[in-house]
């Protein structure tokens, strides 16, 4: 039976998620699976110590996902609160084809934003009945500003309002660079038949408006979930 996670950047939200985790592991079953990726990409930040069980589930999956890239780890974290979008996003990409099971609501009584959440899933539910599943793959980028002059959360947001079929944005970070300039670095998810990472960058990112803040791009890690 699929789980429906929300709010997960809410003390409501991450309180659940707690007491979901309560002699788990993982969120379905006793390995790390795409299911793990969805919901750590809606969590802003580790749990701090009043959710000791989702702290651990966090704290295991980012040593997994650092293990897949080919460089240092930074970690990452959520800045501002355009973040707060990615898990309305991220709940019809984990809905598994040909699941007839009803979703179990951890959170209360449905929303309306639930209920256009359940909509979307069933809509991606019956598109994907007559043929097979499309494969994913998680991204981390790079995006650099022109110098150290920019405003970072105006490129964040500038970042964040790129949207299509198949694009979920992630958690984010700012690195030093050296001499005061600052890149964003941030994770999505992309379903492989609907996005070019490429195309991404080269239409959509590095031209107006986006351009106004960002020079440029760099793919840093690309892995298939």
């Amino acid at each position: 039976m699929a789980v429906t996670f929300s709010d997960l950047h809410t003390e409501s939200g991450l309180k659940s998620l707690n007491e979901f985790l309560v002699g788990k592991s993982y969120i379905s079953g006793d390995q790390i699976s795409k299911d793990d990726i969805k919901v750590y990409g809606a969590v802003l930040e580790k749990p701090g110590r009043d959710f000791p069980n989702a702290s651990k589930w966090y704290e295991s999956v980012s040593s997994q996902l650092a293990s897949s890239f080919p460089g240092k780890a930074v970690g990452v974290s959520i800045c501002g609160k355009t973040a707060a979008a990615a898990p309305v996003e991220a709940a019809p990409a984990k809905e598994a084809a040909g699941d007839d099971d009803d979703d179990l609501d951890l959170f209360g009584d449905e929303t309306e934003e639930d209920k256009k959440a359940a909509e979307e899933r069933e809509k991606a539910k019956k598109a994907s009945s007559k043929k097979k599943e499309s494969g994913k793959s998680s991204v981390l980028l790079d995006v650099k500003p022109w110098d150290d002059e920019t405003d970072m959360v105006e490129l964040e947001k500038a970042v964040r309002s790129v949207e299509m079929p198949g694009l979920f944005w992630g958690a984010s970070k700012l690195v030093p660079v050296g001499y005061g300039i600052k890149k964003l670095q941030i994770m999505l998810t992309i379903v492989d038949d609907l996005v070019s990472v490429d195309s991404l960058i080269e239409e959509r990112l590095t031209v107006e408006p986006c351009n106004e803040y960002i020079q440029s791009c760099d793919i840093v890690a690309f892995n298939k979930i």
